[in-house]
């Protein structure tokens, strides 16, 4: 499934960002949906996800507490509000959905991106000081 993801900008530290995550032609009804971010020069990390059947959020350490991930009810559409932005926050943005399953506590597939077959195309994220 094709994904679409926007939202992402120029904030300054401590203003916030709703980033959006769509899909192509269908729902997330049966997929997990997870926000993943990559910044130069490191690995993709897990930003915060909802898990496929119990619709569970996990989040980041980094990132508890200021983001927070969400779902319209028809499932057509996932948010990332992130409020309180800091610098070390900039990076590429990036949704992915799949039928990641959840085995072990905290579930923590939802933190591998392999775990995932659809990806978005990124959304720019820069938090300036």
């Amino acid at each position: 499934v094709q994904l679409q993801a926007s939202g992402g900008g120029l904030v300054q530290v401590g203003e916030s960002l709703r980033l959006s995550c769509r899909p192509s032609g269908r729902t997330f009804s049966d997929s997990a949906v997870s926000w993943f971010r990559q910044a130069p020069g490191t690995d993709r990390e897990f930003v915060a996800g909802i898990t496929k059947n119990q619709r569970t959020k996990y989040y980041a350490d980094s990132v508890k507490g200021r983001f927070t991930i969400s779902e319209d009810n028809a499932k057509s559409a996932v948010y990332l509000q992130m409020d309180s932005l800091r610098p070390e926050d900039a990076a590429v943005y990036y949704c992915a959905a799949g039928r990641v399953i959840c085995s072990g506590y905290g579930c923590p597939n939802m933190r591998r991106g392999t775990a995932y077959d659809s990806w978005g195309q990124g959304t720019q994220v820069t938090v300036s000081s």
